[in-house]
């Protein structure tokens, strides 16, 4: 529910009036205290119904930009609410959306001061940080709670789809730099651990499963980060909590920066460079699937509809400028992107072909991660590797395995790399009075080795 206030000139005072009488509003009139030309008209309505109600009072001439405040309220007592809620909330006219000055008043309501984003940003990425290098989800998932970078991801979806270059120039430049802090802070945090013995500056990163992760950016990650972007500006504009969405964009890049910041200390530039292109591409991916997202929703730029055709582009120079940039570099990023994604599929099926044989009957595939960086392709990259988890009967062994696999990886791929293979060992025990084979279903815990 939404209390709306607004200046109305004396002229247009008796359409304002009509209106609102036609609406079923029941509203209050204020004499301005500064001004006798001016009266000051509020009323209740239900959040449903704020974009609607302000268009019908832009038709009369009231321009809202001079003075309007539109604050949240609790509760409304008044002769006809009830049958703005029956057309609003519950009827024919039900729609979940927000003005877009309530949409810009919330993006710009997730803004920080410098001292508190920039200083969560930091905070966040070196427990993201710690948690990489523990292999830890649940401290990287920690990392992501505390990560500031929902309301500047927002903030400029919102100055894109509204053409407002305030909230262009606060959201790119909070973003640009928050990143460049997150990257900066990790590696910092990274090379005093190496150097304060807390870490072994010997520990091969591309090994920790949590960050070869973010080395390798595919198909699913640019996944998360667009529905992210997506989410969030579903539940910016239809008066849902951001909070939680706040978690998933943050998951979408601050252990991305924190992977950078680790290739940088440990000088690993395919770490550095696989994790910052997954960064560049899910930042843009979160942007652009925001501005979409608000886009389809019918969120445009205040001058839209009064220009048409060539006048649009020229109106709206900067909103176009700014959707192409994003396209761009998404279209580039994705381009990279396309490799490691075809080797990927290309080695998890050379991988299927050799488990097909009769020899391998009770192995079970569990999992093929490539870990091959943005190198693939243009030129070797060092640390690329293919990692197959499989189960297997306990004391079976297959030493040849993995030797296999790699041969078979480079005949389908041309290319040749490190192949590890991650041996979960199955153990079963028939019960007392029991059937075997109804035992042999069910797993014992297992024993992880790697050849």
């Amino acid at each position: 529910m939404r209390q709306i206030k607004v200046m109305v000139p004396d002229e247009s005072l008796d359409e304002v009036r009509a209106v609102l009488d036609d609406e079923s509003i029941d509203y209050v009139v204020t004499r301005s205290a500064t001004t006798e030309e001016r009266v000051l008209v509020e009323f209740p309505v239900p959040t449903q119904a704020v974009e609607y109600i302000l268009e019908e009072l832009r038709g009369t001439g009231v321009d809202d930009s001079r003075y309007t405040v539109i604050t949240a309220t609790e509760t409304a007592k008044t002769a006809n609410f009830h049958e703005l809620e029956d057309r609003f909330v519950a009827g024919p006219e039900e729609d979940d959306s927000v003005a877009p000055e309530e949409i810009r008043g919330k993006a710009l309501g997730m803004h920080r001061d410098n001292l508190t984003y920039y200083g969560l940003t930091l905070l966040s990425t070196i427990v993201a940080t710690s948690g990489l290098l523990l292999d830890s989800p649940a401290v990287v998932v920690g990392a992501m709670v505390i990560a500031p970078q929902v309301g500047s991801a927002l903030i400029s979806g919102v100055g894109i789809v509204l053409d407002d270059r305030r909230m262009l120039a606060v959201g790119f430049r909070s973003q640009v730099l928050g990143f460049a802090l997150a990257i900066g802070g990790a590696a910092a945090f990274g090379f005093l651990l190496k150097r304060g013995g807390f870490v072994s500056s010997l520990l091969a990163v591309s090994n920790v499963s949590q960050v070869a992760s973010r080395v390798s950016p595919g198909l699913l990650t640019l996944a998360v980060a667009i529905c992210a972007g997506a989410a969030g500006a579903l539940a910016l504009a239809t008066a849902l909590p951001v909070s939680l969405v706040g978690v998933m964009i943050a998951a979408a890049l601050v252990p991305a920066a924190a992977a950078v910041g680790i290739g940088l200390a440990w000088g690993a530039p395919h770490i550095a460079l696989g994790a910052g292109l997954l960064l560049l591409v899910n930042a843009v991916a979160v942007n652009l699937s925001a501005f979409v997202v608000l886009w389809y929703l019918g969120y445009r730029p205040p001058d839209w509809a009064a220009a048409d055709g060539l006048s649009v582009l020229v109106q709206e120079w900067e909103t176009v400028a700014t959707v192409v940039v994003l396209v761009g570099l998404l279209v580039a990023a994705s381009t990279l992107l396309a490799a490691p994604i075809t080797f990927e599929r290309a080695a998890t099926g050379a991988v299927e072909d050799v488990l097909e044989g009769p020899e391998y009957a009770e192995v079970e595939l569990v999992r093929v991660r490539a870990d091959v960086g943005v190198g693939l392709g243009l030129s070797p990259a060092e640390g690329q590797s293919v990692t197959v988890t499989v189960n297997r009967p306990a004391d079976t062994a297959y030493p040849r395995l993995s030797d296999r696999i790699a041969a078979a990886i480079a005949a389908e791929t041309d290319r040749e790399v490190a192949v590890v293979v991650e041996f979960n060992d199955r153990s079963r025990t028939a019960p007392p009075g029991g059937d075997a084979a109804a035992a042999d279903r069910r797993p014992r815990p297992v024993v992880r080795r790697a050849v």
